[in-house]
């Protein structure tokens, strides 16, 4: 089921919903079915050198689709 996010024009509470296609989402705190899709985002993280070294060898740090140990360097 996808999480959506929402805010009830009722009462101004906003709130995430698991939502079925079969199902009419409503405001948790006044039962409102009148609500607005909010635009949801993700979170990302992204490695920083101090945080994620590089690996001292090769093997691993050149992004060979078969893997780390398929390329040729040993």
């Amino acid at each position: 089921m996808p999480i959506f996010e929402y805010a009830c024009q009722d009462c101004g509470r906003e709130f995430e919903a698991f939502v079925r296609s079969d199902t009419v989402p409503e405001c948790p705190a006044c039962h409102s079915v009148s609500l607005t899709k909010q635009l949801s985002v993700f979170a990302t993280s992204t490695a920083t050198p101090e945080a994620a070294p590089m690996a001292a060898s090769p093997c691993g740090s050149c992004g060979n689709p078969g893997g780390p140990g398929a390329c040729r360097f040993n």
